[in-house]
């Protein structure tokens, strides 16, 4: 029922300054992954007008910064050289010759002038992940748009964690992938270039974005059984379901990574179907004023239990309350009559006194005969509730953020 419509897209990957290193490394700790993570952030502030396809900085013994505090901002890096000698690197043919596969994940990619061959470089190295990197748009969307509006700076326990989401949130493209070399066959008139990601410096930088948001799922779904059986709380598993999905494609890349997935990790249907759950205990009693054969109810009752909301009680927490008015029209030259019906519906949060979905809709329909043409107004709201009313309160409960 609130299954979420599947829309490809690129998942996050690489972002975080995969370029951190240009040496290698043998691993990495918690504090090391903090400091990268942190690093990403400052470059992102840093990146405003940067070209999309232009390298990140190496980083420069990043540091935690103090509490309360951003990371501060780096500058943009320079391009890597490009070699220009007769001779040809042995990346060009093999990469792994230079980087083994089991520290490092890279690609080549050629083109006669250098930015295509580093867009075909960095393309080559996202196919390394296929699809398993791949998440809902819609997901993705609601899990961003809630970092941008500030509601998980209330869910989460310390600034540290709220910077690794933003981070998270802000970077939904190939955005720091390291071009490490970059040769020119004069020759030929071809670019090469090498894209190259260091395995375990991502996936620690990995390891702590799930954490970051596991933190954030347990706070948004430990409630008391009151906040929990409201539309606030069913808003909560939604957000829930949709970090838990991030947090899915984020684990692929990690075991791509041969890296380990932190435990606890819960798919996004589990919080889901909770949130189904929530929506049964929810009713919402329905008014209806000059209603006809309690049509105009019957079609909102309809629509509240495809959401899966149930209809009825007057004592409700939420109330739908709808006027209705229908009036003759009068129009000269014509020997048909008209009805005008103009209907208004409130759903109503009692406890904060709030309208949370105003509904409006206004038809003039006409027949040979004025019983009939009042009839099918109340057709046509009828009909415009059927098609319109379930997909409003759907994305008013999408959009719905929990606030803390």
């Amino acid at each position: 029922m609130f299954k979420i419509r599947s829309v490809g897209f690129l998942l996050f990957f690489l972002f975080l300054a995969l370029s951190a290193c240009k040496s290698p490394s043998s691993g990495a700790s918690s504090s090391d992954a903090k400091a990268a993570a942190n690093d990403a952030l400052g470059r992102l502030d840093g990146q405003v007008g940067r070209p999309n396809d232009a390298p990140s900085a190496p980083p420069s013994s990043p540091q935690k910064p103090p509490s309360g505090q951003n990371a501060p901002a780096k500058s943009a890096s320079q391009q890597a050289a490009v070699n220009n000698g007769s001779k040809k690197p042995a990346w060009v043919d093999s990469v792994e010759s230079v980087y083994k596969s089991s520290q490092y994940v890279a690609a080549v990619g050629y083109a006669s002038n250098r930015e295509m061959a580093e867009k075909n470089a960095l393309a080559s190295l996202t196919g390394f992940f296929g699809q398993s990197i791949y998440a809902d748009q819609y997901i993705k969307n609601t899990y961003s748009e809630a970092v941008k509006k500030g509601v998980t700076t209330g869910w989460t326990d310390d600034i540290y964690i709220e910077n690794i989401i933003k981070t998270s949130a802000s970077l939904d493209t190939l955005a720091g992938a390291d071009i490490r070399e970059v040769w020119h066959d004069t020759k030929n008139r071809i670019y090469y270039a090498a894209a190259v990601m260091e395995k375990s410096k991502a996936a620690a930088i990995y390891t702590e974005m799930v954490i970051a948001n596991q933190n954030l799922i347990n706070n948004l779904v430990t409630m008391t059984s009151g906040e929990k059986n409201s539309m606030y709380g069913f808003s909560r598993y939604q957000l829930a379901a949709a970090t838990a999905d991030i947090n899915t494609a984020y684990a692929n890349v990690l075991r791509l990574l041969d890296a380990l997935v932190p435990a606890g990790l819960v798919k996004g249907d589990v919080y889901r179907l909770e949130a189904q759950n929530i929506a049964r205990t929810i009713p919402v009693g329905i008014t209806v004023k000059n209603d006809k054969a309690g049509r105009i109810q019957g079609a909102f009752a309809k629509a509240l239990s495809d959401v899966g909301f149930r209809s009825g009680g007057n004592n409700s927490r939420y109330l739908l309350n709808v006027n209705i008015t229908v009036s003759p029209v009068d129009l000269p030259n014509t020997a048909n009559k008209f009805a005008r019906i103009e209907l208004g519906a409130d759903l109503t949060d009692t406890v904060t006194k709030t309208v949370l979905i105003p509904y409006n809709f206004v038809s003039r329909e006409g027949h040979a005969t004025a019983a009939e043409a009042e009839n099918r107004a109340y057709t046509a709201a009828e009909r415009n509730i059927g098609e319109e009313y379930k997909n409003i309160l759907f994305t008013y409960l999408s959009q719905l953020l929990p606030k803390r």
